[in-house]
């Protein structure tokens, strides 16, 4: 074919999706090339074919590869799935990301360390960097909290006031990170922590973080405990899982639970039960991840546990992200020389688009107490 022929077809192909891009953006107040913040200026015309074909994962690669940019990407996210954009077109990448969690246990014991390696271990230096001084790296609880440090304080306090945490007791925390709920159950209520994760960093750092005191973290996946504990916590661990794995997670609770003892499930939701993740935070962020909804949860602590308390504050999450976001930016200067400028793009566009996600109420966060029935002692959700 002539290749001036061959460039009309091109140029044609990019008019229609260009086109197929603009109208189905129309209805959500986000424009191409247009003047708001949150408008998508394009510097790369396949941008709009790679959207047209795969969804949220074009989207997110042709941000990578420089062919789009945006001042508030959160915004621009809040306002596409507020209108309901995502649900209304289907793309092939969202497609096989249903399928695969559908037939495949994409959580399944050889791949639980997966996620520690590719994620959580990606530099302490980052993530010392991007959180609060504890490193808490899950939703901080900003109903009377003003900066990060005292919501993630308030979260951890929180969390210690439902358990009704008392000196000497012995509570597993089933995906500790670095230690921080450990750190200050010991610390402010005495109690004994017994930690696990699948990050070999998290349990380095966090064990010299913890140095002195009762607290104990293990690389172990959750389905190699059998103990009995007191009491037992799961913060920001859940959405590793997997619906196929929901019975035997809550069947490991419950063996490990003592009688009267509580477990608080502390976790990122969503407002349907389809299987899958959204495909570029599955490729590049969370690999084999998957984000449950209170059905799945109901019914997998069904015969189990009773559900004695749900709690959702989910809009406090787009407040903690983009607290990250702004620390990872004042640190980027000297996190620069360990990470590429690609990285940059990657980890900003990461935590801009789940803030945005949060924001439209498209994503919840649960903290669910749950029981084993076996005191009579009623539960009361603290003040």
């Amino acid at each position: 074919m002539h290749e001036s022929a061959t460039q009309h077809i091109a140029d044609q192909t990019s008019g229609f999706a260009r086109k197929r891009i603009e109208n189905m953006l129309s209805a959500s107040g986000v424009s191409i090339n247009g003047s708001n913040p949150w408008d998508i200026k394009v510097s790369n015309p396949s941008f709009f074919s790679r959207v047209l074909i795969n969804g949220s994962l074009g989207l997110g690669e042709s941000y990578l590869d420089g062919y789009w940019d945006c001042e508030q990407v959160d915004e621009t996210i809040n306002l596409i799935l507020r209108s309901e954009l995502s649900n209304s077109h289907k793309f092939l990448s969202h497609i096989i990301s249903h399928i695969q969690a559908t037939l495949f246990n994409l959580q399944k014991s050889s791949r639980a360390f997966q996620v520690g390696e590719e994620h959580y271990d990606v530099g302490n230096d980052l993530y010392s960097r991007m959180l609060d001084k504890r490193m808490t790296y899950t939703c901080g609880y900003w109903a009377r909290a003003q900066n990060l440090e005292d919501a993630q304080q308030d979260k951890l306090d929180l969390i210690c006031r439902k358990m009704d945490l008392q000196p000497g007791m012995k509570v597993l925390d089933i995906g500790c990170g670095w230690g921080s709920f450990a750190e200050y159950a010991a610390k402010n209520y005495g109690a004994e922590v017994t930690g696990i994760t699948v990050s070999a960093e998290q349990v380095k750092l966090g064990m010299e973080r913890c140095k002195g005191l009762p607290v104990d973290l293990r690389l172990k996946d959750y389905r190699e405990i059998n103990e009995k504990f007191d009491g037992i916590v799961s913060i920001g661990m859940f959405e590793h899982v997997g619906h196929k794995n929901y019975q035997t997670y809550m069947q490991t609770v419950n063996q490990c639970l003592e009688n009267g003892g509580r477990f608080l499930l502390h976790t990122i939701g969503k407002n349907n039960s389809r299987p899958g993740l959204d495909p570029w935070i599955g490729k590049y962020i969370f690999p084999n991840g998957e984000i449950p909804s209170l059905k799945r949860i109901a019914e997998a602590a069904e015969s189990k546990l009773i559900i004695e308390d749900v709690h959702n504050f989910g809009p406090d999450y787009d407040k903690t992200l983009m607290a990250w976001c702004q620390n990872f930016n004042k640190a980027w200067p000297d996190l620069k020389h360990h990470y590429s400028d690609r990285f940059y793009r990657m980890w900003n566009y990461y935590l801009k688009v789940c803030a945005g996600a949060f924001r439209a109420r498209d994503l919840q966060l649960w903290q669910v107490v749950m029981t084993n029935g076996i005191s009579a002692e009623a539960y009361r959700r603290p003040e």
